[in-house]
């Protein structure tokens, strides 16, 4: 056991850089919402909220494509192609934010999601079926733990190097005497995105040469992802199509993302809707990361040993069910509190939806990977959603309405949803 542990060892870190890179580059994008906002001169949330519908719906269109290059290129090429892609992403957004482009900087935002797409498709079912699959989600909570150490981290720095003092230079930019001097302060608030952009262009070509160069070993999903008892099924079956727990965990993932960026990205937003200031609910994203580091950190330590992946996605549900209901019955800080604690009832469910949707998929575990990152897209839309109705309605309210019937969906998911079309014998 020991022997085979140390096997996993090297990969394991490899991947847990790749997860710590996920992390810094798709939680930037709360901060992100209130930079273009003010930078941009946007005039609604909604529209700000592009910058999530832009990263999001990169994945329902690449992860197809995604699943067909991995097949050419091998999981290991294919990591570092998605590298190489973000790199891109971040050089357009950087370049095109600072000449106040949103047009391009969006295009830079798809880019940066088209990279992670694949580089998604690839390390989930990898760090799934590194080992044994009853354990996957230990071992998915450990990629998360890096995943949200960066995650915790990028708001910060965002914030202390781009959005430092946001609300005087929002009075200053409110009381301009003239339309140019308007523009100059715009302008000189736009310049700061560009340096932490182009370091991270750079260290992105970086690592995915290390990837290229590394001792990362080729896993094929489709020999290692069939127990006995599963084999004969997807050996009968000609399409993921054909695997309803696939389906219905994909539907899962979706509205899982949808919950976990409202959480996240839309928690700065949400405080605001309390008048809370903009020095503030900058950083109010690292808070959910800190509550969903803490559930990664149970997840593992309890996961397998104390609790089964399918329990601990049905009490991660309860959580977000009980912490939804909470939000809408307090107010101030104490409702953005709750909404910082969904973090904790999210952080188990993408280590335990994921296994339990693509076990026993065999040859078809590839595509059935692309499938579920293809419901990442969920976190394109609800939080759109939201942006949208807030404006029309009483923002925790429409919050609430989001985010409980998601809630529902997950412990339904959790309870009978992945076991549908699967041998229980």
């Amino acid at each position: 056991m020991t022997k085979q542990k140390n096997e996993y060892l090297v990969p394991m870190i490899i991947i847990g850089v790749l997860f710590f890179i996920f992390g810094f580059v798709t939680w930037l994008n709360g901060p992100l919402i209130q930079f273009v906002k003010l930078a941009f001169s946007l005039n609604t949330d909604s529209e700000a909220f592009l910058v999530t519908t832009a990263f999001y719906l990169a994945y329902f269109f690449l992860a197809i494509p995604s699943s067909w290059i991995l097949e050419k290129t091998g999981m290991k090429k294919g990591m570092a192609l998605g590298l190489l892609v973000m790199a891109v992403g971040t050089f357009l957004f950087g370049t095109y934010a600072t000449q106040r482009n949103y047009t391009i900087s969006l295009i830079g935002l798809f880019t940066i999601g088209s990279g992670l797409s694949i580089l998604q498709t690839a390390s989930n079912p990898y760090i799934s079926i590194l080992g044994p699959i009853e354990s996957a989600a230990q071992r998915i909570s450990i990629m998360g733990i890096c995943n949200k150490i960066a995650g915790i981290l990028s708001p910060i720095i965002l914030g202390a190097f781009v959005l430092k003092g946001v609300d005087e230079l929002e009075a200053k930019i409110v009381s301009a005497p003239t339309p140019e001097i308007k523009e100059t302060l715009l302008n000189e608030f736009a310049s700061k995105i560009y340096p932490p952009y182009m370091i991270m262009a750079g260290v992105l070509v970086l690592l995915g040469l290390w990837i290229l160069k590394s001792a990362l070993p080729e896993i094929k999903a489709s020999e290692v992802n069939e127990s006995p008892a599963d084999s004969n099924l997807s050996k009968t079956k000609t399409s993921i199509l054909q695997f309803p727990h696939l389906l219905l965990g994909a539907f899962c993932i979706f509205v899982y993302v949808g919950v976990e960026v409202m959480a996240g990205d839309a928690i700065g937003t949400y405080g605001k809707g309390f008048n809370i200031s903009s020095d503030e609910t900058k950083y109010f994203t690292s808070f959910t990361l800190i509550t969903m580091l803490i559930g990664y950190i149970i997840g593992l330590v309890a996961i397998p040993k104390y609790l089964s992946q399918q329990t601990a996605l049905k009490v991660s549900a309860w959580l977000g069910i009980i912490f939804t209901a909470a939000t809408v019955f307090t107010s101030g800080y104490v409702s953005v509190a709750f909404v910082a604690a969904l973090g904790l009832a999210n952080a188990l469910m993408w280590p335990a939806i994921w296994p339990l949707a693509i076990d026993g998929l065999g040859k078809f575990t590839e595509r059935g990977s692309a499938l579920l990152v293809m419901g990442i897209a969920g976190g394109a839309i609800i939080p759109k959603v939201f942006a949208s109705l807030k404006d029309e309605y009483h923002f925790q309210w429409v919050f609430f309405a989001l985010m409980l019937p998601c809630y529902v969906y997950i412990l339904f998911y959790s309870m009978k949803g992945y076991l549908v079309g699967k041998k229980t014998n």
